[in-house]
């Protein structure tokens, strides 16, 4: 079931909304894991 990189170029090519909505989504997950990262707290000691 792969597809082809042709076909998900038309694809794109076709649904031109659907560049943004990839592209937010990747910047969205790369915020949820710098704050997810950041908020990870390592307490030393007792």
């Amino acid at each position: 079931m792969s597809h082809s990189e042709s076909e998900e170029t038309s694809f794109l090519a076709q649904h031109p909304r659907m560049i943004g909505v990839l592209f937010m989504l990747l910047v969205l997950l790369t915020q949820m894991g710098a704050a997810a990262a950041g908020n990870a707290s390592v307490t030393f000691g007792p």
